[in-house]
């Protein structure tokens, strides 16, 4: 390994890597769109459930902190159709959810273009960490 060259990659931003970013934004959005059309399968969930944990941890790191409500209502809303998802086998939003969703799509969207690859991995870090401690909100409650 070239410790020059990762020190170089891991200060460049995310947006230079167009095709990385175009993939992650097109996945992303169709996740979206799957679940706004009712269509949404468990990956589409997995990916915007994935989305969402970035997003909170980007902000938690100080990318976009002035929107703290955009970020907790997003997860919120993915929680709460994930939850009643799991209970019927449908994902269907409603319409509080619906833009709750949009605003934390367009916030991790505008944080994917001002971050470089170094914030990415811390970001994804922090995901991995927290959900190895157990300290995220299940989707499904276990029964008391």
């Amino acid at each position: 390994m070239n410790p020059i060259a990762y020190v170089m990659e891991s200060m460049t931003p995310v947006a230079k890597h167009d095709k990385y970013l175009i993939d992650l934004k097109i996945r992303n959005h169709m996740a979206l769109t799957n679940l706004t059309q009712g269509k949404a399968t468990r990956t589409d969930m997995d990916d915007l459930i994935a989305m969402g944990n970035v997003t909170e941890a980007l902000f938690r790191m100080g990318f976009g902190k002035e929107h703290g409500d955009i970020t907790q209502d997003g997860l919120n809303a993915l929680h709460a159709v994930g939850k009643r998802g799991v209970e019927s086998g449908r994902f269907i939003l409603r319409s509080e959810e619906m833009r709750a969703l949009n605003t934390l799509m367009e916030l991790h969207d505008a944080q994917m273009d001002v971050i470089t690859i170094k914030d990415m991995e811390q970001g994804l870090k922090l995901v991995d960490e927290e959900f190895r401690q157990r300290k995220m909100r299940p989707i499904v409650e276990k029964k008391k």
